[in-house]
């Protein structure tokens, strides 16, 4: 015959169960971390809208061949006239946006006017100097070049040659340039935010399916706080 249990020893186990019910222990059990709120799933705005799906090739960020320049037989930008390939990309990009803004800024063909027909465009020419790198790892040299818009914003563009001789745009950007880096074949755009200590940064490297710079990474930078103005590369 199997006696039952003294009452008793029940105490201990029931003090334990409220013990633990209660969220507190000795020091080598659980703890007690306080209120730490209400978690809520993410409330979704304007759900029922979406844009419609932009129009066939205007499609901004893409590759494109840019019209109506001769073919380049060396395979490396720097055979080819930097301002003309700018001002043939923009104007064949308004154009075929109509002016609305989808692929560069309405602004641009009237900036490129202040540009004359020397190689830099003269003194007044807002477009910024070319900058050849190998950033698609073929060994040739890209270009990459800015037009400033208003002293504030620009149109980022990057140019290769393709194997046919073609020249065709695999990154275009309209962006705040805080500063553009190229290391390793990447392409890093920094742009200010509206946190003054912190700028972003936008990381492109080479898609070769794709034939074009592509975003691999999105990060945050930490900047000087001495009045300087100017921001470092944080850990990432």
């Amino acid at each position: 015959m199997r006696l039952p249990l003294p009452r008793v020893l029940a105490v201990p186990a029931l003090a334990a169960a409220l013990a633990v019910a209660a969220g507190c222990a000795d020091v080598e059990g659980l703890h007690n971390e306080g209120d730490l709120g209400t978690a809520r799933a993410p409330q979704t705005l304007w759900k029922d809208i979406r844009p419609a799906p932009p129009p066939a090739g205007q499609k901004p960020g893409t590759a494109a061949v840019v019209p109506g320049l001769d073919k380049v037989p060396g395979g490396s930008m720097r055979d080819a006239n930097a301002l003309e390939v700018l001002r043939a990309d923009l104007t064949s990009s308004a154009r075929q946006d109509g002016g609305t803004g989808l692929l560069v800024d309405p602004r641009a063909a009237q900036r490129l006017t202040l540009c004359d027909r020397t190689a830099d465009g003269g003194p007044e020419c807002p477009v910024r100097p070319g900058v050849l790198r190998d950033v698609t790892g073929n060994g040739k040299e890209e270009l990459i070049t800015a037009l400033d818009l208003d002293g504030r914003l620009s149109e980022l563009r990057v140019y290769t040659v393709r194997d046919d001789g073609v020249i065709a745009r695999i990154l275009s950007r309209r962006a705040v340039l805080e500063g553009v880096e190229v290391a390793a074949e990447h392409l890093a755009v920094r742009e200010p935010t509206s946190n003054p200590e912190q700028v972003a940064v936008a990381d492109y490297v080479w898609d070769p399916e794709a034939g074009i710079m592509n975003l691999s990474q999105f990060t945050l930078d930490a900047c000087h706080t001495d009045g300087s103005d100017s921001c470092d590369p944080s850990t990432r």
